[in-house]
C-alpha cells in the first residue's frame, strides 16, 4: 500500500487523535461489552510462498494456501474483486475452503469505484452483487475505496450511490482527498449522511496522511487499515494504541471491528496481526483468533534429545 507511505518517519506524530463526542451520541443506547461483539482480523492476500514454513505447514501447494490461511485469520482484505469480479462458481470455491466463521470483506471493483458514475445505470453493480450473494454468510463487510481525486464536492454523486446500495450488503467507505478532512463542517455532512444510511467508515492509520485517521464512526462496524513500517518500534506502539481505543469503543456500544494491519510487500503482516491478537487477550477484554507460527518439526526418524 503505496497511499501515504513515508521514507522517514521520524517527524510523525503517531498518536491517535480523541474520539469524536459524536461517537457516543450515535453509539448511545447499544448494549455495552455485549456478548455479540465480533473482532476480524486478517491479510490482504493469501497467496505468500514466503509463509509455507512459517504460517503454512511446509510443503503446502498454492491450492490449499486459503485452506491454511483461513485456519490462521478469521477474514480478508479481498482486493482481488477490485480487479475482476469473480463468477458464482469461482465464489463456491473459496467458500468451500474456509471454515464457518471465516468473512469475506470484498473490494468494490474499480470499474465502479473509480467511474464516473461509480457504476449507476451500468451491468456491474448488480453482476457484483450477484457475487456478494453467493457469498452467503462468509460476507463481512464490502470495502469502497474511493480514488484521491474524488473529493467533497461530489457528496451528491457518492450518495446517489450509498442509496443504491442494497443494506443486505455491509459497506465501508475509505475517502481519501484531503477535501473530506479539511473542515469540521464537511466531516459533520459526509458522516451524517453515512450515519443516515448504515454506512461504515474506512479508518486509514499511515504514516504520511494523519488527516484520513479521522476517528468518526457513523454505524456500529468499523474497517481499520492499519500501514505499518516494517515492524517499526512505533508499529507496535501503534497497535497498542488501537486495543485501548478500540475497547473503549465497545464499551460504548460498537459490535464490529474489521482490522487489517499492512507491512511493506505484505510479507511481515502475519507478524503484527499476531502482535495484535496477542495484546488484545492480554490487555483488553476482546477475544478473537490469530495467527500462529508453524512450529519446527523434527524430520520423521531423527532421534530427540532430551538434555
Amino acid at each position: 500500500m503505496k497511499f501515504g507511505k513515508l521514507q522517514d518517519i521520524s517527524q510523525v506524530n503517531f498518536e491517535l487523535p480523541p474520539s469524536p463526542p459524536a461517537n457516543a451520541a450515535l453509539l448511545e443506547g447499544r448494549s455495552p461489552v455485549g456478548a455479540d461483539f465480533q473482532f476480524y482480523t486478517g491479510c490482504t492476500g493469501w497467496s505468500m510462498t514466503e509463509w509455507v514454513g512459517k504460517w503454512y505447514p511446509k510443503g503446502t501447494k498454492a491450492k490449499d494456501f486459503l485452506h491454511h490461511y483461513s485456519r490462521q485469520f478469521n477474514t480478508i482484505e479481498f482486493n482481488t474483486t477490485h480487479y475482476r469480479i469473480p463468477t458464482p462458481e469461482q465464489v463456491q470455491k473459496w467458500c468451500a475452503q474456509v471454515p464457518e466463521d471465516f468473512r469475506f470483506c470484498p473490494k468494490v471493483p474499480q470499474r465502479i469505484s473509480h467511474s464516473q458514475n461509480l457504476g449507476l445505470g451500468t451491468d456491474q453493480l448488480p453482476f457484483f452483487w450477484q457475487s456478494l450473494e453467493e457469498m452467503g454468510t462468509f460476507l463481512g463487510a464490502c470495502f469502497m475505496q474511493l480514488p484521491p481525486y474524488f473529493e467533497f464536492d461530489r457528496l451528491a454523486d457518492l450518495e446517489r450511490f450509498l442509496r443504491a446500495w442494497p443494506a443486505a450488503f455491509p459497506l465501508a467507505v475509505e475517502l481519501r482527498h484531503p477535501s473530506w478532512f479539511d473542515s469540521e463542517d464537511h466531516i459533520d455532512e459526509w458522516s451524517a449522511l453515512f450515519a443516515a444510511l448504515n454506512i461504515a467508515t474506512v479508518i486509514t492509520d499511515v504514516a504520511g496522511r494523519r488527516d484520513v485517521l479521522h476517528q468518526r464512526l457513523t454505524s456500529t462496524m468499523t474497517m481499520i487499515r492499519f500501514v505499518g513500517n516494517g515492524l517499526h518500534p512505533t508499529d507496535y506502539e501503534r497497535i497498542r494504541a488501537w486495543c485501548h481505543q478500540l475497547e473503549a469503543w465497545r464499551e460504548l456500544g460498537l459490535e464490529t471491528v474489521y482490522f487489517f494491519p499492512h507491512e511493506p510487500d505484505n510479507l511481515l503482516a502475519p507478524e503484527m496481526t499476531e502482535f495484535l491478537v496477542q495484546y488484545l487477550h492480554e490487555s483488553t477484554t476482546i477475544i478473537t483468533r490469530g495467527p500462529t507460527p508453524i512450529p519446527d518439526k523434527p524430520e520423521e526418524g531423527a532421534q530427540i534429545s532430551l538434555f
